[in-house]
């Protein structure tokens, strides 16, 4: 079960709702990369790269690309005003001393204590575990993106990861296809589904527990 545009899109664009004016923010490779496209007129925000962009914008328009300029996953990017530029080492300081507001990452496991796994599936070749470990510790507020459920209908949210970690007890809040997802310290909430699905839908294709909030949005 693929996940379309329309889907990404949605996650994304639901995502975008939780930046607030003034915020520095760090955007994971994938679902993540698409918030800035979503984000209302009046939020001034700061997008922060460990490339070492402060300041990163909307992604450019074709033919338009600057081959120099582009986010942690290598894509074209274009800059807002007042942005600046810096090597990875001080974008990392950034990250590490705690100054992000939020960081929005892609998943592929979540556990019910929040434990994030995000970046390898044993067997296949990845770069590394790259940022996401002082990301998903360091800032403010982890917001993880993903589809629901594997290509194959397996469940990503868990009681426990079975992927190696990026990091333990640091997921705040998880959206995907069918709903959001909130960790608390007494477990994960459901906030808010995702029409065209329901409360039920949304248990049985979640392996961890799920209570249900007392004011349960539908989007």
């Amino acid at each position: 079960m693929g996940m379309g545009v329309d889907n990404r899109n949605r996650i994304a664009k639901r995502a975008a709702e939780e930046i607030k004016n003034g915020m520095i923010v760090n955007l994971g490779i994938g679902i993540p990369s698409l918030v800035p496209n979503h984000l209302p007129k009046d939020i001034e925000v700061m997008f922060q790269a460990e490339n070492g962009i402060l300041g990163l914008g909307k992604s450019p328009k074709k033919g338009e690309e600057n081959p120099t300029l582009c986010n942690a996953g290598g894509f074209p990017v274009t800059i807002v005003p007042g942005a600046s530029y810096f090597e990875s080492t001080i974008a990392f300081g950034m990250i590490r001393s705690g100054y992000l507001d939020m960081t929005i990452l892609g998943g592929l496991e979540v556990s019910k204590k929040g434990d994030l796994a995000n970046w390898i599936v044993p067997g296949k070749r990845v770069p590394g575990i790259g940022g996401a470990m002082e990301l998903a510790k360091k800032a403010k507020k982890v917001i993880v993106l993903m589809s629901h459920c594997t290509k194959t209908g397996e469940a990503k949210i868990l009681n426990t990861c079975h992927l190696p970690l990026t990091a333990k007890e640091c997921v705040h809040l998880i959206i995907t296809d069918m709903a959001v997802i909130e960790v608390t310290k007494e477990g994960l909430v459901l906030k808010e589904i995702i029409s065209p699905y329901t409360a039920e839908d949304v248990i049985g294709s979640t392996e961890a527990p799920l209570k249900v909030s007392s004011n349960l949005k539908i989007i």
